[in-house]
């Protein structure tokens, strides 16, 4: 029997490099070893976005684009919609009787989301509770292993925890998932900080070629190289950690050419524009046709999130019938 995985995204739009490196290129590998559930994780994204709904669907819709034109594949994955399938929601109240407050007040990501939004006071349940949700995305289609960086093993030793709970409170009804720990390099943005939309420095997956030279041309590179023939130092330049991740091919060429000062920079961003450029050469191509035909990408995730109810409404029966709710 295929091991289980489900994984899922907010609904931020468009994606950029750190999305793709992140999480959507290790998806599609998934996808030959794994029955998959891919969930745009819509009720996610009211946790903090509750007041900005406005660009919700067209978020989803161009995110869903770049899932298809990167490769996953409907054939082989179940991509859903988390709000069409309700029983995410419902599982997600069952858990919320068992869960101790405790175990959500020490969520380390919770810490660092209310310190970087801002928020002190202003929890609102949604937020403090999100890793039930969580849980119940995963365990309600009974998820083997879970695609994670380091910084969610949390979430899903929590999950391991809630299920734990439950199975020894009721019934054995969920498997506890692993952790399958994806490697995921951090890449910046443009400006060298951390990559984020509300920043400015991101470049998206889907940007045009004329766009990616604009952009790259922009890269902060090491200030230490003034001239065109000074000694540069690779290990803290932004542009050659992107040649690593993108251009792995001529990264020791350029990391050489650099420090002996035959590399310029101006050059060096322009391999690494053309290597951007090619690599999501072949994506471009399958955006087109996305954009131009976006009821198959509804149909999709219809049909998608119709075959995901089948799987959720016989779990969650199971987990009603343990806590003996079911009056039949």
């Amino acid at each position: 029997m295929a091991r289980i995985i489900f994984s899922g995204m907010r609904p931020t739009g468009k994606l950029h490099l750190g999305n793709y490196l992140g999480a959507l290129e290790n998806w599609v590998k998934l996808q030959e070893k794994y029955k998959c559930f891919f969930g745009v994780v819509d009720l996610h994204a009211l946790t903090t976005g509750y007041d900005k709904t406005e660009d919700l669907k067209e978020n989803i819709k161009e995110m869903l684009i770049d899932w298809f034109s990167a490769g996953i594949d409907p054939e082989r994955s179940t991509v859903l919609i988390q709000s069409y399938v309700p029983e995410h929601a419902e599982l997600h109240l069952l858990f919320s009787m068992i869960t101790p407050l405790p175990w959500l007040e020490r969520n380390p990501v919770l810490k660092e989301q209310v310190r970087d939004l801002g928020l002190k006071d202003n929890i609102n349940y949604g937020l403090l509770g999100y890793p039930v949700l969580m849980a119940s995305d995963i365990l309600i289609y009974k998820a083997n292993a879970v695609p994670v960086g380091e910084d969610q093993v949390h979430h899903v030793e929590l999950t391991r925890e809630i299920a734990r709970r439950f199975n020894n409170l009721y019934k054995n009804v969920f498997p506890l998932p692993q952790v399958k720990l994806t490697k995921i390099p951090r890449v910046p943005g443009t400006d060298g900080k951390r990559m984020s939309k509300t920043l400015g420095n991101t470049i998206s997956i889907s940007d045009s070629p004329e766009k990616i030279e604009e952009k790259v041309k922009t890269m902060i590179t090491d200030t230490q190289k003034i001239r065109l023939n000074d000694p540069g130092h690779p290990d803290i330049c932004v542009v050659f950690t992107y040649q690593e991740m993108f251009n792995p091919e001529q990264s020791e060429e350029i990391s050489a050419g650099c420090k002996s000062g035959k590399l310029g920079c101006v050059e060096c961003k322009k391999r690494l524009a053309q290597a951007l450029i090619n690599k999501f050469d072949g994506f471009r191509e399958k955006r087109i046709y996305y954009e131009k035909n976006p009821k198959i990408i509804r149909e999709i995730v219809i049909e998608g999130s119709k075959q995901a109810r089948q799987v959720a409404k016989q779990t969650l029966d199971e987990a009603k019938k343990a806590m003996n709710l079911d009056y039949e």
